[in-house]
């Protein structure tokens, strides 16, 4: 039996990334899956978003696993567009146990040169768009009644300060203080909270020219073997980053009943970066 067999989980930001390696390892585990996503063009990001077939084949890859799954391309920051992703998860698969709240972007700038669109739409995506889906899904867990874990995807951003991530690094700081008050309030209904911290995770979102160019200040086009070293530097251990399915090997534990008293952490996936 898997580790949360015969439970629902939504997951957003689903269609590549760490969302899909979220997605996949609970399915593994026996959860059917509610994927999210915008699937659309976001200005201020410096890498293209995934489409409609990405998030197509997720599902089709869950499918695959023997689980069932429903996707929808909504925004999260849409309130009315998560309210309708949330009745038809729990019209069509009977329940809600498991939220991970994973969308977001990731765009840099020092400090004084952070514009008011960056500023802006990393804001509400990473930080509104989080509580607009944890406001959108907790109330048919509560009206259950058996409890559930609700997962917030922060960073080790979320936990000290980063150097040209001020918009970045203050969405995920306020994606913490979001998880600590909901672990109080919820606690009653025996649902945990609790945030997620990775450092670099090897996906697109760190894996292109933007990024390196942060990482090798100077050169117009640095290569991923040019910036390694210096991601190297970041983690305690000898590692550049981490696979997306250490994470979610992290966020499956805080999903299943192995965590049933663990809520309000902040659990790092870090390589040891806030240690250092």
């Amino acid at each position: 039996m898997g580790r949360v067999e015969g439970k629902v989980a939504l997951i957003t930001g689903a269609a590549r990334g760490q969302g899909r390696s979220h997605a996949l390892r609970l399915a593994q585990e026996g959860a059917d899956v509610v994927l999210v996503d915008a699937c659309a063009p976001i200005p201020t990001a410096p890498i293209p978003m995934p489409g409609e077939d990405d998030l197509d084949r997720v599902a089709d890859e869950v499918r695959a696993a023997g689980r069932r799954a429903i996707a929808h391309v909504v925004d999260v920051r849409d309130t009315g567009g998560m309210a309708k992703v949330v009745d038809d998860a729990v019209g069509t698969l009977g329940r809600l146990d498991i939220v991970c709240a994973n969308a977001g972007i990731f765009a840099t700038a020092p400090a004084l040169e952070t514009d008011d669109a960056l500023w802006d739409e990393t804001l509400a995506i990473n930080l509104t768009g989080v509580f607009r889906t944890v406001r959108a899904a907790v109330p048919p867990m509560i009206d259950r009644g058996e409890g559930g874990s609700v997962i917030l995807t922060s960073s080790t951003a979320g936990l000290k300060g980063v150097p040209n991530t001020v918009a970045y690094a203050a969405a995920k700081h306020g994606v913490v203080g979001v998880m600590r008050v909901l672990a109080n309030e919820l606690a009653r209904h025996r649902i945990r909270v609790n945030s997620v911290h990775p450092t670099g995770v090897d996906t697109d979102m760190i894996r292109n020219e933007a990024t390196y160019r942060l990482m090798v200040p100077g050169e117009e086009h640095p290569t991923s073997e040019q910036a390694e070293p210096v991601f190297r530097s970041v983690n305690a251990l000898p590692v550049p980053w981490v696979d997306a399915t250490d994470v979610s090997n992290a966020v499956l534990w805080l999903a299943s009943d192995e965590s049933r008293y663990v809520t309000g952490v902040t659990l790092p996936v870090d390589a040891g970066a806030t240690g250092k």
